[in-house]
């Protein structure tokens, strides 16, 4: 099973209405077979094709993300309704059913023995699916949410993930405040607010063309999830202490974390991706931190760890998953689910947790975060950590939102969803060394 913190690619186009050739046709094609291998993520996949066919510019490249994009979160019933084999038939039935392209237009872009196909599509999209078909769900994923969750938030689940996500950014207060930063862009003409739970979030809406903009590449302005700024704040470091990004990636909340130590302190970035911590390097020196030090792991008990054994103030362990919070962003992930993968990544986040546990001191936070809605491994792995470590207790986590003046009330777990506070789905438990 793979797991993914990725933003997806920043794509973004006007009018998907009128703006498909038949050129286009040929090349969401042949884009759609290559991510339907399901080998890579999407959008590793998406920027090597892009590199082949330079002849793409911006706005093709946009167009042909977002079809990829559209069947990855609907390859199911696509697939099921389309009853072919052909890509071309698929790609067309993506933009009739997922961009309402009328099939008079859709006739115009079609070659010629593809017509009659299409002329039947009408027939075609009235055939009954079953119930996971329907859903867009793989069954085993289907079925371990029927188990963990009433059926009304099982199909708002599912719904919810046959949608695009919500495009979100952070303000590095480094260098820009919200405030400043919502004037700059509402100038700018973009379609812009303040996230309704983060202080450091801007939604943007529309389709606004964002990927080479000035404040992106000077570090002003980061891509990060709602959800993910909120996990930070559960950590909420302050200035001078000692704190630790156990699996640190990219970087994203590193950086975050970063900004709220004011770049004071000491902070570890520790990963044990060489290539993912390859990049945060850019990131890091675009934000104007001088405080994060990022450190390789051979594994999660490596010789570093006995080092710092019992030194910080704070650690944050944004644990691999699943990412089925995520599926919206990132909807190639629901068609790698399966159980045995599931089970796999269960040992894996207790053991990380465990040897994260160690780096806290006395009365020091630490915090297991997901990017998934599965009780498996969310509340079962918290409760399995307190019931080996009795020297630390669970922190509940609408106090510390309430500390953080974030307008949410969620019980002893940070609990958000896709369908409920339209960000991703999100899961933390804060735990403290007594």
């Amino acid at each position: 099973m793979r797991a993914t913190t990725s933003a997806g690619l920043i794509f973004r186009v006007m009018n998907t209405s009128t703006s498909w050739r038949p050129s286009h046709i040929k090349y969401l094609a042949e884009a759609l077979n290559r991510v339907d291998t399901l080998r890579f993520p999407a959008d590793d996949i998406l920027r090597r094709f892009f590199r082949e066919h330079p002849v793409l510019g911006q706005n093709d490249r946009a167009l042909i993300a977002e079809g990829v994009f559209a069947f990855l979160r609907r390859r199911r019933s696509l697939k099921a309704l389309a009853q072919t084999t052909r890509w071309q038939r698929l790609a067309l039935l993506i933009l009739v059913r997922e961009f309402n392209i009328t099939l008079d237009d859709a006739l115009e872009l079609a070659e010629k023995k593809d017509r009659d196909w299409l002329n039947d599509l009408p027939e075609r999209l009235s055939f009954p699916l079953r119930a996971a078909e329907d859903a867009d769900v793989p069954d085993a994923l289907w079925a371990r949410l029927g188990e963990e969750y009433e059926e009304a938030r099982r199909l708002s689940l599912a719904q919810v993930w046959q949608k695009s996500a919500h495009f979100d950014l952070r303000v590095n207060t480094q260098k820009i405040s919200r405030d400043e930063a919502l004037r700059v862009l509402r100038n700018e003409s973009f379609s812009v607010a303040p996230t309704p739970y983060s202080p450091y979030g801007l939604r943007v809406f529309g389709r606004p063309m964002l990927a080479k903009h000035t404040w992106l590449m000077n570090g002003y302005l980061e891509v990060q999830s709602e959800s993910s700024q909120i996990a930070g704040l559960l950590v909420a470091p302050k200035r001078g202490e000692m704190i630790a990004d156990f699996c640190a990636g990219a970087g994203g909340k590193t950086l975050l974390l970063g900004m709220l130590m004011r770049s004071q302190g000491r902070l570890y970035a520790f990963d044990i991706s060489e290539r993912r911590l390859r990049k945060l390097a850019p990131r890091l020196a675009r934000s104007g931190l001088s405080n994060v030090h990022p450190q390789r792991l051979s594994h999660e008990n490596d010789i570093k760890i006995k080092r710092l054994a019992r030194k910080m103030d704070r650690v944050l362990v944004d644990a691999p998953c699943t990412g089925t919070g995520t599926l919206q962003r990132n909807p190639d992930l629901k068609w790698c689910y399966n159980e045995e993968g599931l089970r796999e990544l269960n040992e894996k986040q207790l053991s990380i947790l465990s040897s994260a546990a160690r780096l806290v001191k006395p009365q020091g936070r630490l915090v297991y975060a997901t990017c998934s809605v599965l009780r498996a491994e969310n509340e079962i792995i918290a409760e399995r950590f307190l019931e080996t470590h009795r020297d630390f207790c669970l922190c509940s986590a609408d106090t510390l939102l309430a500390d953080a003046k974030v307008p949410l009330d969620t019980g002893a777990y940070l609990k958000i969803f896709p369908d409920t506070h339209e960000t991703d789905g999100f899961f933390a438990a804060t735990f403290v060394r007594n």
